[in-house]
């Protein structure tokens, strides 16, 4: 269940959603017509699994040389993503019988796909990086407040921001 509350002026929030403007129809309407696409979304635009579509961007790989090439992931994250993946049919997993088993993973057609998509994330990210670190800079010197708590964010793994308060 989404958490949701009504700000000024008829315009839904909920956690993670950026505001829809209209009534509960238009609320449940576009919810509803947006879920398959939001879970697609949720899936290839995690960290974890561009960071994985671009490690076997070059061809198939062992689950080691996977966790190696993607600094910090740990093993169970690793293998979440990778069965996700799977599961959504953008990698596939195969097993060669041998003593230990080989275990390979590769794009498939539909994940071959993401490589244009991700790549070009990857290159506004770059080419936007130093105009983000300065809007960061600067929202943080007039919102003492809330840097004091995205900066404990960032400091405590796990750590959340709490609910905001219905008015």
């Amino acid at each position: 269940m989404v958490q949701a509350w009504r700000a000024q002026g008829g315009t839904f929030m909920a956690v993670g959603d950026m505001g829809v403007t209209g009534g509960d129809e238009d609320k449940d309407s576009l919810t509803e017509s947006c879920r398959p696409v939001t879970e697609i979304l949720s899936r290839i635009g995690d960290k974890w699994s561009i960071l994985i579509v671009m490690a076997l961007s070059q061809g198939p790989r062992r689950f080691s040389e996977i966790k190696r090439r993607i600094d910090g992931i740990s093993q169970r994250m690793l293998t979440l993503t990778l069965r996700g993946l799977e599961r959504d049919g953008l990698v596939s997993r195969s097993v060669t019988p041998s003593i230990p088993p080989r275990v390979d993973y590769e794009l498939t057609e539909l994940g071959h796909s993401l490589r244009m998509p991700v790549s070009a994330l990857g290159q506004w990210a770059f080419a936007h990086r130093t105009a983000i670190v300065e809007a960061r800079a600067a929202f943080d010197r007039t919102c003492p407040i809330q840097r004091a708590t995205m900066r404990d964010e960032r400091q405590v793994p796990g750590a959340t921001r709490p609910a905001p308060r219905r008015a």
